[in-house]
């Protein structure tokens, strides 16, 4: 019968690299976790690890045995931590886009934890189909997504960052329409595959405006920095001006009327980890002070 003990010691050495490392946090010899493997093997009827490879690697199959291995923990954890009494335990499985939100991410995971020391939290970083993905099949409990076309029925989505707009240009620039600056002025382009830089280019066009484009770059942080170093102007989310030297920024409305976007965090319609991410979306919307939303 499958033992978590061999569970959580194929865990330690896709962790830590080596079967003697993972020796060391598991507390065992290495030769008790290289019999823990070869049972492992036997009873699932596969070869986990290529033991030609120095260090020893995972087979194709031996990444299935760790994804189950990891799973099966994380609800061992969850489900003492239910028994006990405590909901707000266990693992929370998050996933986020690469964002100027995701700076808020990680203040929220520390509050968290802070507020509650039995929870941990694990974070991966990926695109928002994949992630919806990875929340629809139960791989992530919830994730910090942009508000998005065609969420599955199983899934719910709840915002909690509404945020504006802004065109913003160097230090010391005259202050004229918003639509004059981006036709007179060399211009940061946003380029990439995520639903902010659409919106962007779609209120552009809207506004019949024919930018003087001087470079085109793939995170919004770069953007402001090319700013402040006077190399042009460019329109970016509230959330992505939050450095003292940004309020030296020329800040105007982008869009008539101004333009907001709302971020959010996606999760299943039936989940048993429910009240911790109601909790952490009242952490997200309280660090976005006046642009939080509660959750619905």
């Amino acid at each position: 019968m499958m033992d978590t003990r061999q569970l959580k010691t194929l865990v330690a050495i896709d962790t830590h690299g080596t079967f003697a490392h993972a020796a060391d946090v598991v507390r065992l010899t290495p030769s008790a976790v290289s019999q823990q493997i070869q049972a492992l093997e036997q009873e699932l009827g596969i070869t986990i690890f290529d033991r030609t490879a120095r260090p020893p690697k995972l087979t194709p199959q031996g990444s299935q045995v760790l994804e189950m291995a990891k799973d099966i923990l994380r609800r061992e954890e969850d489900t003492k931590a239910a028994l006990r009494g405590d909901q707000i335990a266990g693992t929370l499985m998050l996933g986020s886009v690469r964002s100027s939100a995701l700076n808020l991410l990680p203040q929220a995971i520390v509050r968290m934890r802070t507020q509650y020391p039995a929870l941990k939290t694990s974070l991966r970083v990926s695109l928002s189909s994949t992630l919806i993905a990875d929340v629809a099949a139960g791989r992530l409990d919830a994730a910090v997504v942009a508000e998005h076309v065609g969420f599955p029925q199983a899934l719910r989505w709840s915002p909690f960052l509404r945020e504006p707009l802004w065109l913003i240009a160097p230090r010391g620039t005259p202050e004229r329409e918003p639509t004059e600056l981006m036709r007179t002025l060399p211009y940061v382009r946003f380029r990439s595959a995520v639903p902010l830089a659409n919106m962007i280019d779609t209120e552009i066009s809207r506004l019949g405006v024919v930018t003087q484009d001087i470079a085109e770059i793939d995170t919004i942080g770069s953007i402001v920095t090319c700013v402040r170093q006077g190399l042009g102007i460019s329109v970016v989310p509230h959330v992505a001006l939050q450095e003292p030297e940004d309020l030296n920024l020329l800040r105007l409305p982008f869009g008539s009327p101004q333009i907001k976007r709302q971020i959010g965090l996606v999760e299943r319609t039936v989940s048993p980890r429910e009240e911790i991410i109601a909790r952490l979306h009242a952490v997200l919307a309280d660090l976005c002070r006046e642009h939080g939303l509660p959750r619905d």
